[in-house]
């Protein structure tokens, strides 16, 4: 059996944690949660417990995750960590900013399937891997 995937997942809302960790690992995937972009910031600061990915909301109560993103992208100790930027229906003009940083965009609402199939797709594979 494969190790799991440490995922960080970057939302304001408490829910979205409590909905995607049930979805998700069963999946392969070990969910941690970050409700700002500070809390963000430490959990991958911490070299004890490190992060193979990250869902990231842009709208966050202290700052926008495109500003973590563009830190991340500059750091080369996370600059090829993958990411998948999670927003709003009605929001795809920040594509072009996403896609140059090197992330993927998913845009709420989405089915588990969409979830499943990004994030593979995330990972390097391929997005039919999923069904």
């Amino acid at each position: 059996m494969a190790s799991p995937r440490h995922l960080l997942v970057v939302d304001d809302e408490p829910h979205v944690g409590l909905l995607l960790r049930p979805l998700l690992e069963p999946s392969g995937f070990r969910v941690r949660l970050a409700r700002t972009l500070g809390e963000a910031r430490a959990a991958l600061a911490d070299r004890a417990a490190p992060l193979d990915g990250m869902l990231l909301d842009l709208h966050l109560p202290d700052g926008s995750g495109l500003v973590l993103l563009a830190e991340l992208r500059a750091d080369p100790a996370t600059r090829a960590l993958p990411v998948m930027v999670v927003t709003a229906e009605g929001e795809e003009h920040i594509l072009n900013d996403v896609t140059a940083l090197g992330a993927l965009l998913l845009t709420k609402p989405f089915s588990p399937t969409k979830l499943t199939r990004r994030l593979i797709e995330l990972f390097g594979g391929k997005p039919e891997d999923a069904t």
